[in-house]
């Protein structure tokens, strides 16, 4: 048989097998990012969907089934802690941002969209200012491609160390919400850190995600031209929400909730694999040195500030 079908074939059989594998304890956050990002960087996508289309509304579902199992009080502490770390870190993150695109001479919604990214929620808040500072494509691509990388690198180092300075499951379950990019590297590091980790992680996480609807809403005051713009409020908040909340008031259900929260932990896996196997060589050629540069700076930014506040708060 010819080598190149044999390979072909073993390829197409991988991209179906490691989604079911994320079901089974074999699976690991960090293995199936890393596996989807291999099989995209070194073939052809076999798959038969589109990847980037399902990928939001498998993280967010994942996200609201987890919250069946979380405990309310203890979201309700951390969302106090979080509060102040959350306000600190988006406006240093966004004036910070603003002020190096300046100095780079990167253009102004590359810089916006990149700094939202880094301050709030990754994809999601370049998502949804875009439309309402009208970004062309190529800003889009840059900015995702920027922010998709440095979340990777995230879910592969955070972890690490976390374990080699000996942070606590609540320091890292902050320092990871509040110094990674995107909810589900935040989800995935948590989680592999510790169960206590992943609950606080994802409460002040979705917190700061909040901040997309007065950033959004700022923007289009600042953006009169655009009126007629969609803002993009992410609604699976308010489920995750209910969720928490249904698992409180009626510990008769604790069973299901218990499956859910399980269904949840393992589609998001899911969803970082689809993460992996979506990203594009063409998009790694095409972002430019400066606006990876620019997150960079930022992601190291805020990464050492959270670290060197929380290790003060918390010890």
């Amino acid at each position: 048989m010819n080598p190149k079908i044999t390979k072909r074939r073993g390829i197409f059989w991988l991209y179906h097998l490691i989604p079911v594998l994320c079901f089974t304890p074999l699976m690991s956050s960090p293995i199936a990012l890393g596996s989807g990002i291999l099989l995209a960087l070194f073939s052809k996508n076999l798959l038969r969907f589109d990847a980037q289309k399902l990928t939001p509304f498998l993280l967010q579902t994942a996200i609201v089934l987890m919250g069946f199992g979380m405990n309310l009080n203890q979201v309700i502490a951390t969302s106090k802690t979080g509060l102040y770390l959350t306000v600190f870190s988006v406006f240093f993150t966004i004036l910070g941002g603003l002020a190096l695109g300046k100095f780079l001479k990167i253009d102004r919604n590359t810089t916006l969209l990149i700094s939202c990214g880094t301050a709030i929620c990754g994809g999601s808040a370049i998502a949804a200012i875009s439309p309402i500072i009208n970004a062309r494509n190529d800003q889009l691509t840059f900015s995702l491609t920027v922010v998709f990388v440095l979340n990777a690198l995230a879910l592969l180092l955070f972890p690490h160390v976390g374990h080699l300075f000996g942070f606590s499951q609540e320091t890292f379950g902050f320092w990871s919400a509040i110094a990674i990019h995107d909810t589900s590297s935040v989800v995935g590091a948590s989680a592999s850190y510790g169960a206590k980790a992943l609950e606080i992680a994802t409460t002040v996480k979705l917190t700061r995600a909040l901040w997309i609807i007065p950033l959004s809403i700022g923007l289009v005051f600042f953006n009169k031209k655009n009126e007629h713009v969609k803002i993009n409020i992410p609604w699976f908040i308010g489920l995750f929400v209910l969720a928490i909340l249904f698992s409180h008031f009626i510990p008769q259900w604790n069973p299901i909730f218990h499956q859910l929260n399980w269904l949840g932990k393992k589609g998001m896996l899911l969803a970082l694999f689809f993460i992996g196997a979506s990203l594009k060589k063409e998009d790694l050629k095409t972002a430019g040195l400066k606006p990876f540069l620019l997150g960079v700076a930022l992601w190291i930014a805020i990464s050492v500030s959270s670290f060197v506040v929380l290790t003060r708060i918390m010890y």
